[in-house]
C-alpha cells in the first residue's frame, strides 16, 4: 500500500465520505463505507494510528470495570465485537488469561460472581470460563505475583491484541474495498457553501502542496483533536471533549514470569491496572488523569509513573524500581466533556462513544475504545448515509476479514504479519541481505522495514520504530539505536539523501528520548524529558 500519487487527489468529481482522523474510528469508517460501494477519502494529519490508537493497554475486552459501575449494556456490546475482532483479526487478536489475586475471602467470592456475570453476557462470543486457582495453583501459574497473604486468584479470559498493526491491517482491508487513504494529510480548514459543509482544504506535510477536496459528507473522527475541527466549521463552538491520559511503563517480562495477565482490581484510587505480557515484554497500566492540553506527543508525569510503580510494588514478589522501565509511553482519551461541573472527575466522563451532526454536513464521532470500533463505525456510515442521502446499503464488516487474517501453526513472531507473512520470508529468499537482524536483542529484519516502506506506507524512521515494529514502545533506548540502519534502509529504497536520512535519525533521537525515563527533582513539577 503505496502513498497515493496526488493526480488522483484532483478530481473533478467528488467524494461520498470525507473521513478526517486515521485512528481506529476513522480507519473502521473507511471500511465501512468503502466496503458498501461508497467512494470514501481518509486523511490523517501525522501516520496512521500516531495518536491514542497506538498507545492503548492493547486489551480486546468488554470491560470489567464498566461491569463493576453497572453499565451492562457497554459491556454486553463490546464483549460482542470481542468475538467479531477475534474472528476478523485471528492473527491479531488472541485469547488472554487474566489472573486477580485475591488477598482475602471475600474479594474471591465478589470477583468470581462478577466475573461469571461477565462470562454469561459474552454468550456465544466466550473466550472461556472464570474459575477460582488455589494458591498453589496461581502461584505455578503467575510465580512473580506476591506471596504473602495470598488465598487465590480468579482466572478469567479476555483479549490482547497490537493496536497499531491492526490500524495498519486496517488501513491495507479499506484499500482493497475501494478507499482512498493518505498519511501526513493535515486539515486547514472545512469549504462551506452557505451554511453547509462541503469539503476540506488539506496540506501534505511532506511536500507541502495544498488541496480542496469536496464530499457529499465530512466525518470528523480525530480523537482529542475534534474540538478544533468542529471550531473551524464554527468558532464558537463549545468544546465535546476533555482529554484523559493514560500512562503505560514497560518493563522485562521476568517480573511475572508467566505467559498470563495480571488484572490488579482496585488501586488506591479505585481503578484497575493490568500487566500485560506483549512482545516478549511486560506492560503495565494504566492511569487516568485529567488534561486541559492535548498533543500528538503527550508526556507522562513522574506522579503518575510513580502510581504505577508503586501499585505493581504491592503485588510483585520484585518489586519494580524507576531504573527497570525500558519504556513509558502516554495516550489521550477523547472523552465527553463533563457538564456536572467536576471537571477533574474522569470517572463520571461517559467511556461510551458519542455520534453527532455538528453541521450540515459534519458528523463527528468520538470517545469509545478499540473493542468497540466496528459497531462505532457502522453507526457513523448509517448517520452520514441518512444526511447526506446517500444509496442505502447495509453493514458489510460483521463478517468481513482483515487483512492478514489466518490462524497460524507454529508460533514464529512473523505470524503478526498475518498472509503477509509469505511475502517478507519470499522478499527474504530473492534478496538475502535483507536477513539481517535490525538489532542483536529483537527478532526484526531488514525485510520488514522494505516491506513497511513499500506496502504499509511507512514514511519516517518513527513510523517504522513506533507502529510498524514496536520497538519504541517496548524499549527506547533499543529503538534510539536501531535508528541509523533503519533511516539508512529506508533511503536506500525510496532514493533519499543523507541529509534526509540525518535529518530523520536526529528527529527520531530527540522523539525517542521522550519515552526514556529521566527521574527529575519532584519539586520542579517533573515530568518525563523530551
Amino acid at each position: 500500500m503505496q502513498r497515493i500519487h496526488k493526480h488522483n487527489l484532483v478530481d473533478k468529481s467528488e467524494w461520498d465520505i470525507i473521513i478526517i482522523g486515521g485512528g481506529a474510528t476513522g480507519l473502521g469508517t473507511a471500511l465501512d463505507a468503502a466496503s458498501r460501494g461508497l467512494k470514501t477519502l481518509l486523511v490523517e494529519q501525522a501516520d496512521f494510528a500516531k495518536g491514542t490508537s497506538s498507545r492503548s493497554t492493547k486489551l480486546v475486552h468488554g470491560g470489567v470495570r464498566y461491569l463493576a459501575q453497572g453499565d451492562i449494556a457497554l459491556v454486553k456490546h463490546a464483549l460482542k465485537e470481542r468475538g467479531l475482532m477475534q474472528k476478523n483479526a485471528a492473527h491479531l487478536v488472541h485469547k488472554e488469561e487474566f489472573l486477580i489475586p485475591c488477598y482475602d475471602w471475600f474479594s474471591v467470592a465478589k470477583y468470581l460472581i462478577g466475573l461469571k456475570l461477565y462470562d454469561w453476557l459474552a454468550g456465544r462470543f466466550s473466550f472461556g470460563t472464570s474459575k477460582f486457582f488455589s494458591k498453589n495453583e496461581t502461584l505455578r501459574i503467575m510465580p512473580g505475583v506476591k506471596e504473602h497473604g495470598l488465598k487465590g486468584a480468579i482466572r478469567y479470559f479476555d483479549g490482547r491484541f497490537d493496536d497499531a498493526r491492526l490500524a495498519i491491517n486496517l488501513a491495507q482491508t479499506a484499500k482493497e474495498q475501494g478507499a482512498t487513504l493518505i498519511n501526513y494529510m493535515k486539515v486547514t480548514n472545512l469549504i462551506k457553501n452557505n451554511d453547509q459543509i462541503i469539503g476540506i482544504t488539506t496540506i501534505d506535510t511532506i511536500n507541502n502542496e495544498t488541496f480542496n477536496l469536496y464530499g457529499k459528507v465530512v466525518i470528523n473522527a480525530t480523537g482529542v483533536f475534534v474540538d478544533e475541527i468542529l471550531q473551524m466549521s464554527n468558532a464558537e463552538a463549545k468544546k465535546t471533549v476533555r482529554p484523559s491520559q493514560g500512562v503505560h511503563i514497560v518493563l522485562k517480562k521476568e517480573f511475572l514470569n508467566s505467559d498470563s495477565a495480571l488484572m490488579i482490581p482496585k488501586t488506591s484510587d479505585g481503578r484497575v491496572l493490568f500487566a500485560v505480557q506483549w512482545h516478549n515484554h511486560l506492560l503495565v497500566g494504566t492511569t487516568d488523569t485529567p488534561l486541559d492540553e492535548h498533543s500528538l506527543e503527550p508526556r507522562a508525569l513522574k506522579e503518575e509513573t510513580d502510581f504505577i510503580l508503586n501499585t505493581a510494588a504491592s503485588y510483585f514478589k520484585t518489586k519494580p524500581t524507576e531504573s527497570d522501565i525500558l519504556s513509558v509511553f502516554s495516550g489521550l482519551r477523547p472523552l465527553a466533556a463533563p457538564t456536572d461541573g467536576n471537571a477533574n472527575s474522569t470517572k463520571e466522563i461517559s467511556r461510551d462513544h458519542k455520534l453527532m451532526v455538528s453541521a450540515k454536513g459534519l458528523i463527528t464521532i468520538t470517545g469509545g475504545k478499540w473493542t468497540t470500533y466496528r459497531r462505532m463505525a457502522e453507526e457513523t456510515v448509517n448517520l452520514a448515509i441518512k444526511e447526506a442521502k446517500l444509496p442505502t446499503t447495509a453493514c458489510k464488516t460483521v463478517d468481513l476479514p482483515i487483512h492478514g487474517c489466518n490462524e497460524s501453526t507454529d508460533h514464529n513472531y512473523l505470524n503478526i504479519y498475518g498472509t503477509d507473512r509469505a511475502n517478507i520470508e519470499a522478499l527474504t529468499k530473492q534478496r538475502p541481505e535483507l536477513a539481517q537482524k535490525l538489532h542483536a536483542d529483537f527478532p526484526y529484519t531488514f525485510a520488514e522495514v522494505v516491506w513497511s516502506v513499500k506496502n504499509e506506507m511507512a514514511e519516517t524512521v518513527e513510523d517504522i520504530l513506533s507502529r510498524r515494529l514496536r520497538v519504541l514502545i517496548i524499549d527506547a533506548k533499543a529503538a534510539i539505536e536501531m535508528s541509523t540502519t533503519v533511516a539508512a534502509i529506508m533511503a536506500n529504497e525510496t532514493g533519499a539523501s543523507k541529509q534526509w536520512e540525518d535529518e530523520q535519525v536526529e528527529s527520531f533521537i530527540k522523539l525517542a528520548e521522550g519515552y526514556t525515563y529521566k527521574a527529575k527533582n519532584k519539586k520542579e513539577n517533573p515530568v518525563l524529558t523530551e
